[in-house]
């Protein structure tokens, strides 16, 4: 056995049917997410098509943008998944990532408007 091969377990059945639910489950969610998004961005379309005030689209869409940010993270990116090794370190690089969003955001926010 070289050092690249890799052994082959088999299974027994109650391991199958308990990997076989769990991925059920977790497809489940990943397709429910994905429908609520799909449905929060015709939303979206559908208040600027229906021609309402920009002082109601703007706020409405940048709230149904945090939304989706918040069930990608969460659904797409495995936040959920408690088991997760590098649960810690995923956590920081989520946190630093907003807080450099927020950085730049801020930065040009003051750099355009004053």
């Amino acid at each position: 056995m070289s050092s690249h091969d890799t052994p082959v377990v088999a299974k027994s059945q109650a391991q199958f049917e308990y990997d076989r639910h769990h991925n059920a489950v977790h497809m489940r969610k990943q397709v429910i997410n994905f429908a609520i998004m799909i449905f929060l961005t015709f939303i979206a379309f559908a208040v600027v098509a229906a021609g309402f005030s920009k002082y109601f689209i703007a706020p409405l869409v940048l709230l149904l943008a945090c939304v989706q940010v918040v069930l990608q993270l969460y659904a797409f990116m495995h936040l959920e998944d408690k088991k997760t090794h590098f649960g810690g370190v995923i956590a920081f690089f989520m946190w630093m990532g907003i807080l450099i969003a927020f950085t730049f955001f801020l930065a040009f926010l003051t750099i355009i408007w004053w």
